[in-house]
């Protein structure tokens, strides 16, 4: 069996982006694989942060991995922090990184624009992340290809320590984004949905209310054409919401442009809400039932004693290798 890592962020409401590009391949990729998911909560605090709020966070995270079909049965579910491994080796491959690969980062370069000065551990951020993977001898890892940059580094780092020091490190491969399960902003079809975008309306999230999610597909940008087609150059928009329908659905889009054909916008966002919304009750119920359960913690804690067992087994080999301690 291969063996998958990766992990999401506590940071906000996890929306249908991350779920389609991210959640429903994790649930795919336990069924043949030996699998780690993780919260990854250092990461988290490059950026401040409440810790009520974390710590709430972490747990919703934790709670929306098993609504949406991750089973602790099939795969292990923990804390980035719970795990000491994960910012030990990151110590390591620090001291093997050079700082003009960290500054050619794009997410760096657009989380820091207009600072003066940001703060380290948003620019080695990729180390870390470099760190949570390697740490399991990780085969494949399901990302969204906005993380292709970073996956790069984490190979250049294994394939660099690797040669330096004999075989230390597995070196992984990413599973990228589908086509076609890209999900852009609901008011701005030319960036991707996002958590931290101002407006909340740009963004349909897994807990939201169903009269939250109707408004926000009711404003979602169209275009002045009024005809339902998929067009990403010409109708990025409309597209979008295409997009949506046809994941959420399991119609293809062709089908849908033929369903639509001769109707306007309003009856096809309409039908794009009940989809959405029917589509998500059963996650929320779920999330509902998990959330302020024994079972939760109880996952967590087995969780982290699983992925400590191989992360020690990790740092014993790569101190080893380094020279380190005794």
């Amino acid at each position: 069996m291969k063996r998958v890592f990766s992990g999401v962020q506590p940071t906000g409401n996890i929306h249908i982006g991350n779920y389609l590009g991210a959640l429903k391949q994790f649930v795919e990729l336990q069924e043949d694989n030996d699998c780690l998911y993780c919260i990854v909560d250092l990461h988290s605090i490059t950026v401040p942060q409440d810790p009520k709020a974390l710590r709430k966070s972490i747990l919703d995270v934790a709670a929306l991995y098993l609504a949406v079909g991750v089973d602790p049965k099939k795969s292990t579910v923990f804390v980035q922090s719970d795990v000491s491994g994960h910012a030990e080796l990151s110590w390591v491959l620090t001291c093997n990184a050079y700082t003009g690969e960290l500054s050619r980062m794009t997410q760096f370069k657009q989380k820091s624009r207009g600072q003066e000065s940001a703060p380290a551990g948003l620019f080695t951020y990729p180390i870390l992340m470099a760190a949570d993977i390697l740490l399991y001898d990780t085969d494949i890892v399901p990302v969204g290809n906005d993380q292709k940059q970073h996956i790069e580094l984490t190979r250049d780092l294994a394939m660099r320590i690797n040669n330096k020091y004999g075989k230390t490190f597995v070196v992984p491969d990413g599973r990228f984004l589908k086509a076609g399960a890209r999900i852009m902003s609901l008011d701005d079809p030319g960036s991707k949905m996002s958590k931290s975008a101002e407006n909340i309306h740009s963004r349909i999230s897994l807990l939201d209310e169903p009269g939250k999610i109707k408004k926000s597909i009711m404003k979602a940008t169209t275009d002045s054409e009024g005809t339902i087609r998929f067009d990403i150059e010409e109708k990025p928009g409309v597209s979008n919401l295409l997009t949506i329908y046809s994941v959420f659905s399991g119609i293809e889009i062709k089908d849908i442009e033929k369903k639509y054909e001769g109707c306007g916008y309003g009856d096809f966002k309409k039908d794009l809400v009940d989809v959405v919304t029917e589509s998500l009750a059963p996650i929320q119920k779920c999330f509902r039932e998990i959330r302020e359960s024994r079972e939760l913690l109880d996952t967590l804690r087995e969780g982290a004693e699983k992925a400590g067992a191989i992360a020690e087994k990790t740092m014993r080999r790569v101190k080893d290798k380094f020279g380190l301690g005794f």
